[in-house]
């Protein structure tokens, strides 16, 4: 199979990697992470982290929206209203139209309230917003994401800043057949070989904040990001064999001494 470029509302990028800018120690931290990472895209909740206020330290002062694109996310947000508030205002600050929709349903698990978010995702939509969903790994759930106009499906792969990596394989590759979308694994990877095992099940790219952030050495961690979604893209790309419960000889039975 020939690679296609990771292209997600008609616009192509080199890093199937998004890193998230929240939980790091410093905006100085999560800059070096980032241009280890190699990512094109960074997440910024729009509610939690500075872009507007110019009498403090920004973002912008440390991460050059001009160079990464920033995406912003309703990170915080419990319900459409709210969500679709904070992108508006994302968009009056910086022209942001690709965003990433993330509503909430309850504070303790952090799951996506599922009904607010299909509501979100079509008014988002209608105002001309680019809109990447955060959902659960219902494959149900997420054609109808698609339906009403998501320009990027992103399932969980476990409970947002957990770690536990991919939960639930058969759901996501349930999810790859029947969509065309983008998909984007998001939450839940706790080190590098999550990342290489979402591309080799098909997605098309990964999300990942606090894997990196929270890492004894993010600057490292975000280094090894980057390389497991090359590895594991190229792994998925090649074909794998088909697995076998009995052993079968590497080399030919004819021709021996």
């Amino acid at each position: 199979m020939i690679d296609k470029k990771f292209k997600i509302a008609n616009r192509s990028f080199k890093s199937r990697l998004i890193v998230g800018t929240g939980k790091y120690k410093s905006f100085k931290e999560c800059a070096k992470a980032i241009k280890s990472s190699g990512a094109d895209i960074v997440t910024v909740a729009v509610r939690r982290v500075n872009i507007s206020d110019k009498n403090k330290t920004r973002l912008m002062d440390y991460i050059d929206p001009k160079k990464i694109t920033y995406l912003p996310n309703t990170a915080g947000c419990f319900n459409a209203e709210d969500a679709i508030r904070t992108l508006r205002l994302a968009r009056e600050i910086g022209g942001w139209k690709l965003v990433k929709l993330e509503v909430l349903g309850d504070k303790k698990n952090l799951f996506p309230e599922m009904i607010e978010t299909l509501r979100s995702t079509e008014l988002l939509t209608k105002e001309g917003f680019k809109v990447m969903v955060y959902c659960n790994d219902d494959p149900l759930m997420a054609k109808r994401l698609e339906n009403v106009g998501a320009v990027a499906i992103m399932p969980l792969a476990a409970p947002i800043g957990s770690g536990l990596g991919i939960q639930n394989k058969v759901n996501i590759q349930i999810i790859r057949k029947q969509t065309k979308l983008p998909l984007i694994i998001d939450a839940g990877l706790g080190q590098a070989s999550d990342a290489s095992i979402a591309m080799e099940l098909g997605c098309d790219g990964v999300l990942v904040n606090t894997a990196i952030a929270k890492a004894k050495n993010p600057i490292q961690m975000a280094e090894a990001m980057k390389y497991a979604v090359i590895s594991g893209r190229k792994s998925f790309l090649s074909g794998r064999i088909n697995p076998n419960i009995l052993g079968s000889a590497s080399t030919p039975n004819k021709g021996i001494i």
